[in-house]
């Protein structure tokens, strides 16, 4: 121990003596580090983003969307079908084995939200009482709609914890009627805070649940206007009974629907399961080409700690004769040059995880991205930053390891 402690001491004053080459191979160091952190925070973030839309959509359910075509196509697919519809859903549910239950859900085009003198925007959806059982939705206050409440085409509705804020402060929302377009609801549940940003993956958007408000797919199909040329339903959820499996189930229920639809392919069969093999693959193709462009800003800081060391030597070759002359062993001036390079990898690589942890923050908070540090991206970024650095005054301190004791005090 007391030998590791004399070899800092004489590191740190041999580099206090050069601050200026010291400080440039320490900035090498510090962005390699800087860039592996934050890029893979980067990565991170995104991989949470993806995961946080796949866990929405569920792993075990099948997606079916409506596709939205232009007029002209509008017309000609409109000849063979009219779209998703509860039919579809029915159809699913009593001819496709493996399913457990089918969830249709509604999007309505609002163009007013108001309740007790003030107002909102918010995503309005019709869905079934069942929503509940293929997407996560707490309800912390009240509760969420039930059969009885699809069946009678009851006016009532849960809303978003932001759509609470706008319309009624830190006042009671259970009870009060809430106005869509022109017809009123009463709130009969609140959704728990969703402070996720909305996110998307493949082209297949999820918002947080912050300005949405719920309804009973039949109350927004019967008592709300729509355009009559969209298709009834803009959605089916298809949750698969335990073990089931996606990719084969959306093969039946494709070609199911091609039959019911004449043909028509107004429709497109999202697959959550393939999404997240897919997500994590490109993650790992993403994560390796961010992790070998910060590796070069590393390899380049290991340069730098060559570079001084190499030049260490040339300067102390005098200095290290005597050591020799004394007594020193080869074996003891490898270690003071190897404990040299190791004390400029280790500040370099603490000053890098600084500068990576205020990268990460700052794109966070400029960008609305979110960004993860994780644990072993540090201890990855700064165990390779000190391996750089030892690996890379190897070299120099082996050089001056066989420096000839003789030659060496005849240095000038």
């Amino acid at each position: 121990m007391r030998r590791l402690l004399d070899a800092l001491v004489t590191a740190l004053e041999s580099l206090r003596e050069h601050k200026l080459r010291t400080t440039l191979t320490l900035l090498g160091m510090m962005f390699g580090v800087g860039a592996v952190i934050s890029m893979l925070s980067i990565g991170a973030g995104a991989e949470t983003q993806a995961l946080a839309l796949i866990d929405r959509l569920g792993t075990r359910n099948v997606v079916i969307r409506s596709k939205q075509f232009k007029a002209a196509e509008l017309d000609e697919i409109r000849k063979k079908s009219l779209g998703l519809s509860q039919r579809d859903a029915d159809a699913i549910g009593e001819a496709v084995p493996g399913v457990e239950l089918v969830a249709p859900r509604i999007e309505i085009d609002v163009y007013k939200i108001l309740a007790a003198g003030a107002k909102t925007q918010a995503q309005v959806f019709g869905v079934g009482y069942r929503q509940r059982d293929v997407t996560p939705l707490a309800v912390p206050e009240g509760r969420f709609f039930d059969a009885g409440d699809e069946l009678h085409h009851a006016q009532v509705c849960v809303i978003g914890a932001g759509v609470r804020r706008d319309l009624f402060a830190a006042g009671r929302a259970l009870g009060n009627d809430v106005k869509i377009n022109d017809v009123w609801f009463e709130v009969i549940g609140v959704l728990a805070a969703d402070p996720t940003a909305a996110t998307s993956v493949q082209g297949i958007a999820v918002a947080s649940t912050e300005h949405e408000i719920y309804l009973p797919v039949t109350a927004a199909l019967h008592k709300l206007d729509r355009d009559p040329t969209k298709a009834p339903l803009g959605e089916l959820v298809v949750r698969l009974a335990p073990g089931g499996s996606a990719g084969e189930t959306a093969g039946l229920i494709g070609a199911l629907l091609d039959r019911l639809h004449s043909g028509a392919h107004d429709y497109e069969i999202i697959v959550p399961e393939a999404l997240l093999r897919h997500s994590q693959e490109t993650q790992q193709l993403f994560n390796l080409v961010m992790g070998l462009i910060a590796g070069i800003s590393l390899l380049v800081g290991g340069i730098g700690i060559m570079n001084i060391m190499l030049a260490t030597v040339l300067e102390q070759t005098r200095e290290i004769g005597v050591r020799r002359a004394i007594g020193a062993r080869r074996a003891d001036i490898r270690f003071q040059f190897l404990v040299t390079a190791f004390t400029l990898a280790l500040l370099g690589g603490g000053l890098g995880v600084a500068m990576g942890l205020g990268i990460s923050r700052g794109v966070a908070a400029y960008a609305s991205w979110p960004t993860v540090v994780t644990p072993w991206s540090v201890v990855l970024s700064l165990g390779v930053s000190i391996a750089v650095g030892v690996v890379s005054g190897l070299y120099p301190a082996t050089r001056a390891a066989r420096l000839d004791p003789i030659e060496a005090l005849g240095a000038a």
